[in-house]
């Protein structure tokens, strides 16, 4: 069996990508189930009562799927950014191709700006299927560019204090998605969603990001 560290950035581009989907498919299926249990008319909000245990198995399964996908980025990645880009490529990948998945079996969602709840851990979290979207492609943008640079031998140079602004940036897109984490838990419907949070959050990160890459290029020029 091949060593994966010993694979051409092409092959490991290609195993993530069908991992990936493969990934996104086997999540949407279960959302599917889901659906037709808590939802057979159709989903929407508000969130219908579960089982306690049913939560715990779904907080579980969201669990397993973030180690999942840092498992790839730790197998591909031969240093600690180079395996961030490969988590970063992976979760971007399967949470675009989970929404498509979606689509193609069961025709959801019906637009860009439809609610969904996102995740679960450690409170709902709710936003439109576009705010995810835009994360998972500055996401895969960000990862590729880390990978190509390792592939050229001169990889980003991100200082700590960045790592921790990019965090913040994180964080502030997070609080857009649970702003309303009270209202939509005792069964609310979502109030207008606060994208004016989200794109702090979103487009400082993206800023960040695109100025340390211009000083790295500058640096090496």
């Amino acid at each position: 069996m091949a060593d994966p560290l010993r694979l051409n950035t092409g092959s490991k581009l290609f195993w993530v990508i069908l991992f990936s989907a493969a990934m996104a498919y086997i999540e949407a299926a279960v959302v599917v189930y889901l659906r037709l249990l808590y939802y057979p008319q159709g989903f929407d909000f508000p969130l219908a009562a579960a089982p306690f245990g049913a939560i715990l198995i779904e907080l579980g399964r969201e669990a397993a799927t973030i180690v999942m996908l840092t498992s790839i980025g730790m197998f591909c990645g031969r240093s600690r950014i180079e395996r961030f880009a490969y988590l970063m490529l992976s979760f971007g990948i399967w949470d675009i191709l989970y929404y498509v998945w979606l689509k193609v079996v069961i025709g959801w969602p019906a637009s860009l700006l439809t609610w969904d709840i996102l995740f679960l851990i450690p409170l709902p979290w709710v936003g439109p299927v576009l705010a995810p979207l835009l994360i998972s492609l500055a996401m895969m943008g960000a990862a590729l560019v880390i990978i190509w640079r390792q592939e050229r031998n001169f990889p980003l140079q991100f200082p700590r204090w960045a790592w921790w602004a990019e965090i913040l940036a994180g964080l502030t897109m997070i609080a857009s998605f649970l702003w309303d984490v009270k209202n939509i838990a005792t069964g609310g419907y979502p109030k207008p969603f606060h994208w004016e949070i989200f794109l702090v959050g979103l487009l400082g990160g993206i800023a960040l990001f695109a100025w340390r890459l211009l000083k790295d290029e500058g640096r090496r020029t």
